[in-house]
């Protein structure tokens, strides 16, 4: 691994980092060949963005990028930009760039952001917290081909993920969707055994304030057209055919997960929450519209709350 180079820029310029990417570039071999795509992390302020970071260079491993960060500061403060360029060692496979924004440069930050986009390169844009209501029509939402939001962490997650059905436009996605991927998986494969007769009724419970179970509801509620509940409880999925009953339940901080399906032995799985950084690597594999999860958020509008 290649040794870390920290660069710190206080009170800085755009102009001045660019050059300072170009020595790098030039000096130390630090090169923008092979990065498949500019992730720009948009964060409420420098004590969240250390955590983006770390996801970000993670999946970097698997999607060589450039990751610009962006750190809003106080709008009211004096305007100064702040600056770090970090590569190599624990940057993985990705250059990072931290903006620091004071001032008049907060509502400004797409601006601040161009000059350091990748020519050529598909943009994605993720608010780990913080996400505008509209993130199509946000400043630096528009300048991204895909648009990663979650809303795991906002105030009250299950209001935000049911107000994404309404802002949604084609490249949106949520880390809420991808969290459930391998719940998806096993549904799945539940289904696809015999008898093969249609689910006439589905249950979803779990803590209410976890929005991925919510779009788990709104997908099998739009898949399987049949009355689908969301309830607060234990973490289980109950699916019922006229002859059979299939379930899959794990404890809600556990990492195996229990199917039981009518006369049969039950079965254990491994199904570990996932991680952030593993929900991001997997929305970064795919930069076209995600057509499945739009139809999620379509089904929650069929989804019954008890």
């Amino acid at each position: 691994m290649a040794a870390a180079v920290i660069i710190d820029m206080p009170d800085t310029d755009t102009r001045e980092v660019s050059k300072r990417l170009v020595q790098l570039r030039e000096s130390n071999g630090v090169v923008t060949m092979g990065r498949v795509l500019t992730l720009v992390v948009c964060t409420l302020d420098s004590s969240e963005a250390e955590d983006a970071i770390d996801a970000a260079n993670d999946a970097s491993r698997e999607h060589p990028c450039r990751v610009i960060v962006l750190a809003r500061g106080d709008r009211m403060s004096p305007t100064r930009l702040d600056a770090q360029i970090r590569v190599g060692g624990d940057a993985g496979a990705a250059e990072v760039i931290v903006l620091r924004l004071q001032g008049d440069l907060v509502p400004h930050e797409a601006s601040v952001v161009i000059p350091f986009l990748l020519p050529d390169t598909p943009v994605v844009a993720w608010w780990p917290r913080g996400a505008p209501e509209f993130p199509s029509k946000d400043s630096v939402g528009r300048l991204a081909t895909r648009r990663i939001t979650d809303a795991t962490f906002a105030p009250d997650p299950q209001s935000t993920i049911k107000g994404r059905r309404h802002s949604y436009a084609p490249g949106d996605t949520d880390l809420a969707w991808s969290r459930v991927t391998y719940w998806r998986a096993l549904l799945a494969a539940a289904l696809d055994e015999a008898p093969f007769e249609a689910v006439e009724s589905v249950t979803v419970s779990g803590l209410q304030e976890e929005p991925a179970l919510d779009m788990l509801a709104g997908w099998l509620a739009a898949r399987l057209d049949c009355p689908v509940v969301r309830r607060t409880g234990e973490l289980k999925v109950e699916m019922h055919r006229s002859t059979v009953s299939i379930s899959i339940a794990r404890p809600q901080h556990g990492r195996t997960a229990t199917l039981t399906r009518s006369g049969e032995p039950d079965q254990r799985f491994a199904l570990a929450r996932r991680e952030t950084k593993d929900c991001l690597a997997e929305e970064l594999r795919h930069l076209d519209a995600d057509d499945i999860y739009a139809e999620a958020l379509t089904g929650l509008e069929k989804v019954t709350y008890e």
